[in-house]
């Protein structure tokens, strides 16, 4: 499989048969030499195409061989995750009185939906146009991982102006009341997907706070400033300066409220070597930032192995556990309800040393 898919890159559609009959397809989104391909296994982003301060043009996302690959992953290269992304402690949570447990995949937790989660499953292409846009449907039903309640679910990935790429999630509660945290989980690295850590990239996060956590990563219930910390990425700085001391970064940060735009400003992020510089923004109160801790050796496309620290996650999220901590802003969507997550990243090349 390993040699399949540069050869299905070529085409703007092609589909790929599952042993389960089920058609996966690759597309791809277009417009000049901005191009993004993604897939309905997962609703995932495959690659994205960016210049670097020199002209060069390189894949900043991190990926697999083969979208075959994704069906024994335990990265979430590029997926939608869901139905609540994250960690639930201990699997389990009530709403209205009602008590329900998951099954858990990540010791006692629940990770990213479950074991077959957003990202493990095959989403109808609702709408395709190369030059503006893709929406992914999927139909989560009642029961589904052990979640309750029937819940439709879409993500739009869209070209907003020649630099900017928009992603939104939506979700609508039919019947129960059920929590909703669905989350975009691409690695990137802004000097090329394939050009070793991120450490050098420097970051700042539009967040002077974070949730932290207990030794299973899952939130105390606590929000404490990151000032004087290894976590405080107020002002621009570099991943790599103060890591060693963090432990790596894989925590939630809220994001600061300006309390007067729609869209918050999550992070900026700009590569050392290519001058690639990615701006986030989001309508959600976290993000999960996560540095790639547990890459180890992991086969990527274009004959890559990426390592420790190879890539970087920007989540934009609900708190994690939020359905376990009435102080954290609510995840429950009720019956007749709607979820809406909308991110926007704005891509440019800074051409200063």
């Amino acid at each position: 499989m390993a040699k399949v898919l540069p050869l299905i890159f070529l085409l703007v559609v092609s589909v790929i048969g599952f042993s389960n009959g089920n058609d996966v397809g690759i597309y791809e989104l277009r417009r000049g030499n901005f191009s993004i391909k993604l897939t309905n296994y997962g609703a995932t982003i495959l690659s994205l195409i960016l210049p670097d301060k020199n002209g060069k043009w390189d894949d900043v996302v991190l990926s697999f061989p083969s979208v075959d690959d994704f069906r024994n992953d335990t990265t979430y290269f590029g997926n939608i995750v869901g139905r609540v992304a994250n960690r639930i402690g201990g699997a389990q949570f009530g709403i209205n009185g009602v008590f329900y447990k998951l099954t858990p995949n990540d010791g006692r937790n629940l990770l990213h939906g479950g074991k077959k989660g957003f990202g493990d499953v095959i989403w109808k292409v609702e709408s395709y146009v190369k030059d503006s846009h893709i929406t992914f449907t999927y139909d989560s039903f009642d029961g589904e991982q052990g979640f309750p309640g029937d819940l439709p679910v879409s993500v739009t990935y869209m070209f907003i102006e020649t630099n900017k790429l928009g992603v939104k999630m939506q979700a609508k509660s039919l019947n129960k009341a059920t929590p909703v945290n669905i989350a975009q989980h691409s690695y990137w690295n802004l000097d090329g997907h394939s050009s070793g850590d991120i450490l050098s990239h420097k970051i700042k996060l539009f967040a002077s706070s974070i949730t932290p956590v207990d030794s299973e990563l899952i939130p105390t219930g606590k929000i404490i400033p990151v000032a004087k910390t290894p976590f405080d990425f107020t002002t621009p700085r570099e991943i790599g300066s103060q890591i060693k001391s963090a432990g790596g970064y894989d925590i939630n940060y809220v994001v600061d409220d300006t309390g007067s735009e729609h869209l918050k400003k999550v992070a900026e992020v700009t590569g050392k070597k290519s001058g690639r510089k990615m701006e986030l923004w989001s309508n959600q109160p976290g993000v999960q930032f996560y540095t790639g801790n547990q890459l180890k050796e992991v086969k990527g496309k274009d004959g890559a192995v990426y390592k420790q620290y190879a890539g970087l996650c920007l989540e934009t999220q609900g708190f994690p556990d939020s359905v376990n901590h009435p102080n954290f802003p609510s995840q429950i969507v009720n019956p007749g309800e709607s979820y809406e997550h909308v991110m926007v990243y704005r891509f440019t090349v800074d051409h200063s040393d």
